[in-house]
């Protein structure tokens, strides 16, 4: 039997070279509660980043319902219906009504043209993704935004490394929100951050992210425990040594794709693949009406072929049932998204997946 071909798989460094940091949490004995390790990831992502500000998360879902917490957001918020759950149920746990806007067909992100029409009195912030990557028409967003005077939080689970003209992607917004988990192009096992624009907001993030305490016997506010231990923080800073040599390896697989897909009639190829500043997290195709197979059916084709890939995101979170009864969430207000959700298939992609193999994906679609 062949060994099954996931849609990913996590980078891990030769244990021995992780060995010594266990060592040293071994000697220190302290596993928790903000230690070295954790203060020097923080300061080696601020670095690699670009960023001034950062605040690690045991996972990016905890960091993403503690970044609506810190900019006490409440009422409606503008979102997408086309991204993992998490998005979204952050949200709801903290009381907040989501409002679907329809999604751009040529990135698969938040269509700035939609979302005027979605604010109401009760709109206090936008919540985009940057899908795959990809990063969202930003300007635009941030000129809505500030004519309404809302706040934008994105989701950049997607979107580690990634940089536009200006700079780090992640400087957009009021806050950027980060994934650590062991799918993304950088993982800590289990992860997440927010980048913060100043020190005031980090310094209320770490308050919440830490029961609210800000010495022994003071809480200011009521906080949870969303803290990185000290063994993901030390998978991340040996993770970060590698990490431009795994996202040259992703463009290479990425790349390789691309040209052997280029000519497959109703095979679409999502992303541009000659941006240097990418990072090839996912390798996203839509599958159209010309491809003489529909995207099930390729689905389960290459499956008994023990390759796995994925319907990243099928179905679009406005179709699980505590999200279904809301007004936004007809699919006739959601035409693209709703078709992109019946197209998409993620093709595995990670840096030790062998050429060979992307060759054989291939030829597999290509051949009907």
């Amino acid at each position: 039997m062949s060994t099954p071909t996931f849609v990913t798989q996590p980078y891990l460094p030769p244990l021995e070279e992780f060995l010594p940091y266990l060592e040293k949490i071994w000697e220190s004995k302290q596993l928790t509660n903000c230690g070295p390790f954790h203060q020097q990831l923080e300061a080696a992502l601020c670095e690699y980043l670009n960023v001034e500000h950062i605040a690690l998360f045991a996972n990016g879902t905890l960091a993403l319902v503690t970044a609506l917490q810190s900019l006490r957001i409440t009422g409606e918020v503008i979102t997408t219906p086309y991204s993992f759950v998490a998005t979204s149920h952050s949200l709801l746990w903290n009381g907040i009504k989501p409002v679907f806007v329809d999604i751009e067909p040529n990135t698969l992100n938040l269509d700035p043209a939609r979302i005027e029409a979605a604010i109401t009195p009760q709109t206090t912030a936008i919540m985009p993704v940057h899908c795959y990557g990809h990063p969202c028409d930003v300007e635009a967003i941030q000129k809505i935004a500030d004519n309404y005077n809302l706040k934008v939080i994105y989701d950049a689970a997607h979107a580690f490394g990634v940089r536009d003209a200006g700079g780090s992607l992640l400087r957009h917004g009021d806050l950027s929100v980060l994934s650590f988990h062991a799918t993304k192009a950088f993982h800590t096992f289990e992860g997440g951050a927010i980048v913060c624009p100043d020190a005031k907001s980090k310094n209320r993030i770490d308050h919440l992210k830490n029961f609210g305490f800000v010495d022994e016997t003071t809480v200011v506010a009521a906080g949870i425990n969303g803290k990185m231990g000290e063994i993901n923080a030390a998978m991340g800073l040996l993770q970060l040594k590698s990490f431009d040599q795994i996202k040259a390896r992703r463009k290479t697989i990425a790349n390789t794709y691309h040209e052997l897909l280029r000519d497959v009639p109703g095979i679409f190829c999502l992303r541009e693949m000659d941006r240097e500043d990418a990072n090839y997290v996912y390798f996203p195709i839509l599958v159209g009406p010309e491809y003489p197979l529909s995207r099930d059916a390729l689905y389960q084709k290459l499956k008994d072929h023990d390759i796995h890939p994925r319907r990243y995101f099928y179905p679009l979170i406005s179709d699980f049932p505590m999200y279904r009864s809301l007004p936004s969430s007809h699919h006739d207000n959601l035409p693209v998204a709703s078709r992109a959700s019946q197209q998409i298939l993620c093709l595995p992609i990670y840096p030790d997946l062998e050429l060979t193999k992307v060759a054989e994906i291939t030829d597999l679609i290509a051949r009907f």
